[in-house]
């Protein structure tokens, strides 16, 4: 299959939307022979901070000279990111042989009534990327489900140890309206005897996380409360952090930013810490490098200097709450700030805790169906900020900001990760 028609192919599935259950891909799996069988994995659930953690954990493993397999979701401008072995892209060619056979896999197995429904665009992509690695002989894979986890389409695999980062509220047409019902869909990733490291430390998703965990029987580590503790300090620009856990101490300055990145490191090192238990010696001064010389796109990523440009997919509560906190620690003013949101974020929320931090804020657009149009966000933001423009372009948007902000000043685009891929696609860093 060439590029355009793995392209189109890939697009087209994208109608179907998002389905939830693993009756499909346990189908298309199964006619493979089970590829998610030939490696170990450590799978990561969670609100926010998962793909960090998967980013942090596929270091700290590559450091100690393992190949290592990640998926992720979603990609900022090449599909092909979701699925790398070694921190290096699937090369083209390979992904676009494999749609071509798993297509033609699917259509079979619809003509043999063996499947009830075409596979999903992530159920199709989740296939790939097993097959891939598979094919190049990973030692161990890192998994970041989709949304959800207990009929998330990575949930087919028995890992080494599953993780979950943390629990808040977001996609509530898929997993329900309340923090149990959402932490009752992400606990489905923990398997029977399988170690569990979760982030959450108190009230109803801990409560929930740790009744599932009794129930499979599953050891449960809690990096934070109980079992350890996290302190930060500011240090020329960045923080640096001090963690304490089963008798070890941790000290690091993560190569990603913000002080809720000291909280994801870890969780990072827990589950390293289990894995070194579990399955084979990791070295502490390995597991830090892994943690310290990290990179991982569209997390409060410097895209150019002068002014400075960061580039941030903060998109709920949570998130917004740590950007707040490192704008307030560390980011240059004024602030100006491109936004743009999907309609079914927490745009209000975002906009209480960010926006007054602004001198201004410019609305702009995102070519997806399902984005907020600059006026539609205006309408529900407006009490939130100082001073908004509507610039429906994303490049004459941040020429605006970049103008306003001046040399000495921070444009800040954020609201989603589209948003953010959508900047990196036109390449607005500038100079």
């Amino acid at each position: 299959m060439n590029s355009s028609r793995c392209r189109s192919y890939l697009q087209d599935l994208q109608r179907f939307g998002i389905k939830l259950g693993l009756e499909n891909i346990s189908a298309v799996l199964s006619s493979f022979h089970h590829p998610q069988r030939s490696f170990p994995s450590v799978h990561v659930a969670g609100t926010n901070g998962k793909g960090s953690v998967c980013a942090m954990l596929a270091e700290i493993l590559s450091r100690h000279g393992l190949k290592v397999g990640l998926y992720t979701s979603p990609h900022l401008v090449r599909v092909e990111e979701r699925i790398r072995v070694g921190g290096r892209l699937i090369p083209q060619k390979d992904f676009c042989r494999l749609t071509g056979v798993v297509k033609r896999r699917i259509e079979r197995l619809l003509a043999q009534g063996k499947l009830g429904a075409p596979p999903t665009f992530f159920e199709v992509l989740t296939v790939i990327a097993f097959l891939h690695f598979r094919e190049r002989e990973v030692d161990i894979v890192v998994l970041e489900t989709g949304i959800g986890g207990r009929f998330d389409a990575t949930n087919v695999v028995t890992p080494l140890v599953s993780v979950i980062t943390n629990i808040s509220s977001d996609h509530r047409e898929h997993l329900g309206t309340t923090l149990k019902q959402i932490a009752f869909e992400k606990a489905g990733i923990i398997k029977p005897g399988v170690p569990v490291v979760s982030g959450i430390e108190r009230g109803v998703a801990f409560r929930v996380i740790r009744a599932r965990a009794i129930e499979e029987k599953a050891p449960v580590f809690f990096p934070y409360g109980r079992d350890g503790r996290l302190t930060a300090e500011k240090r020329r620009g960045r923080y640096v952090f001090r963690f304490r856990h089963d008798g070890e101490t941790f000290r690091f300055s993560p190569g990603l930013r913000g002080e809720h990145q000291g909280t994801n490191a870890g969780v990072a090192i827990t589950a390293a810490s289990v894995l070194d238990r579990t399955w084979r010696p990791l070295e502490k001064k390995k597991i830090i490098e892994g943690v310290e010389r990290v990179e991982w796109q569209g997390r409060l990523e410097t895209f150019s200097r002068n002014p400075l440009v960061l580039l941030d997919g903060a998109h709920n509560e949570a998130g917004a709450a740590a950007l707040k906190k490192y704008i307030e620690d560390f980011c240059r003013r004024p602030l100006v700030i491109v936004f743009a949101m999907m309609k079914d974020k927490a745009v209000k929320r975002f906009a209480t805790l960010v926006f007054p931090l602004a001198r201004e804020v410019i609305l702009t657009s995102m070519p997806y169906p399902r984005a907020a149009t600059p006026a539609e966000a205006l309408s529900l933001v407006r009490p939130f900020g100082r001073e908004f423009v509507i610039e429906p372009s994303l490049k004459k948007a941040v020429a605006l900001a970049r103008t306003v902000a001046g040399r000495r000043g921070t444009v800040l685009i954020t609201g989603s990760l589209f948003l953010v891929g959508e900047a990196k696609k036109q390449r607005l860093g500038g100079g």
